[in-house]
């Protein structure tokens, strides 16, 4: 069997997977200046009783380019790694990105396991080159930017 027919062979057995990539119509991109922006993207999580945590791609512009759901947790806690979260930021070629989870009892101080995924995924974008700007805590009380409150993270 030559080559010629071992492809056409394995063309019916194997699947051919294949990435396309397809911008779809919508509106302008939404920039990221400062914590308040992220606002209109996390508002819905201030009213969801179990805790979610979410990823937002930015371009070089600090557009949204994407978003994703990173993990969906009971009601004190959800499993982030950081290996979910620059996965789906490599494949959008995201040039930064905001992270953000809730907190359904409606408390905004960041917890010893905030602080220390905080960062393990700053340490983890640097590495990738993938910049974390920010990681907003949200909850039916507001929001709270741990860039804003814990500077010497990002140091």
């Amino acid at each position: 069997m030559n080559s010629r027919n071992l492809k056409k062979h394995l063309k019916y057995i194997v699947p051919e997977m294949r990435l396309a990539l397809i911008k779809e119509p919508g509106g302008n991109p939404l920039p990221i200046n400062c914590p308040n922006d992220v606002e209109k993207f996390v508002e819905p999580l201030r009213h969801y009783s179990e805790e979610y945590f979410v990823c937002f791609h930015l371009t070089a512009r600090n557009e949204v380019c994407n978003y994703q759901v990173i993990s969906h947790g009971s009601l004190s806690a959800s499993l982030v790694h950081p290996r979910e979260v620059f996965k789906g930021a490599l494949i959008a070629n995201s040039h930064a990105l905001v992270v953000a989870h809730n907190h359904p009892g409606g408390s905004l101080t960041p917890s010893k396991e905030d602080l220390d995924t905080t960062e393990t995924l700053i340490k983890a974008g640097d590495l990738l080159g993938v910049k974390v700007i920010d990681h907003i805590i949200v909850s039916s009380n507001g929001l709270y930017s741990l860039r804003e409150n814990y500077p010497n993270l990002w140091n």
